[in-house]
């Protein structure tokens, strides 16, 4: 399990989180501000938990802005990184985090459309703000990841079908991304315990968080996960450009 960043060795730099004002990507910011990163938090609809966080990532002597977006909105993606130009003339790590597709109420093409062509549309807003030696991080989850060879819960297979979709539109940007010196890597991990998702399976299939603890032997909590997804913004880039957290045991690789 990795250890917190140590704190200043993201002094200066700025990182956005799309999906922060809870969860995992709350936890991230956390990390990244604690090491010295400047954040940008990312919301959709918790206006007031993200304005709590930034309060609370000022304290360490970071720069937080707020931004509220509709990701699946091209000129909400287009105005919020306007408004990182405006504030931090740049961008050092992107975390693309915001994920879903399990909500009621939402259009039946809502998952694809959040979790893949959305993704696109940020990360592509988001690279001329990119400076070099840049990070973009994508989290997943290991059931969306070894979706083609390991079958998932029926109840989760739309969405990770849908993020398997939108890691595999993003790896088909790392040599372009290259290019210009941005680094990429998916951190990919098994069912976190404590996320929606997690609580959204558990209620429609009752069991499933006990059955896969046992399976792998531990899940990993949402600060323990969000301590990853941060470490992967520093860490050197796998040759696969995959971190894999927790038990991978009963997955089939490609």
């Amino acid at each position: 399990m990795s250890t917190p960043i140590a704190p200043g060795t993201l002094r200066g730099k700025t990182a956005l989180v799309t999906g922060s004002s809870r969860g995992i990507g709350a936890d991230t910011v956390r990390y990244l501000a604690a090491a010295g990163a400047n954040v940008v938090i990312n919301f959709r609809n918790k206006a007031p938990r993200a304005e709590k966080l930034a309060a609370e990532v000022r304290e360490l002597g970071v720069d937080a802005l707020v931004v509220g977006a509709d990701l699946t909105d091209p000129e909400s993606v287009a105005a919020m990184f306007a408004a990182v130009e405006e504030e931090f003339g740049g961008l050092d790590i992107l975390v693309l985090n915001a994920s879903g597709g399990m909500e009621a109420g939402m259009a039946d093409d809502y998952a694809l459309l959040l979790n893949r062509d959305a993704q696109v549309t940020v990360l592509e807003a988001a690279v001329p703000l990119l400076r070099g030696d840049a990070r973009v991080v994508f989290v997943t989850s290991h059931q969306a990841h070894f979706i083609r060879t390991t079958p998932t819960m029926p109840e989760y297979e739309p969405v990770a079908l849908s993020k398997r979709a939108g890691e595999d539109a993003l790896r088909e940007r790392v040599p372009a991304l290259l290019e210009r010196g941005i680094g990429f890597v998916v951190v990919s991990g098994d069912m976190i315990e404590g996320t929606i998702t997690a609580t959204l399976l558990e209620r429609a299939n009752p069991g499933a968080i006990a059955s896969r603890r046992e399976s792998a032997g531990k899940l990993y909590n949402v600060s323990e996960f969000a301590a990853e997804v941060a470490q992967a913004a520093v860490d050197p880039i796998p040759a696969d450009n995959t971190r894999l957290v927790g038990d991978t045991s009963s997955f089939v690789g490609e």
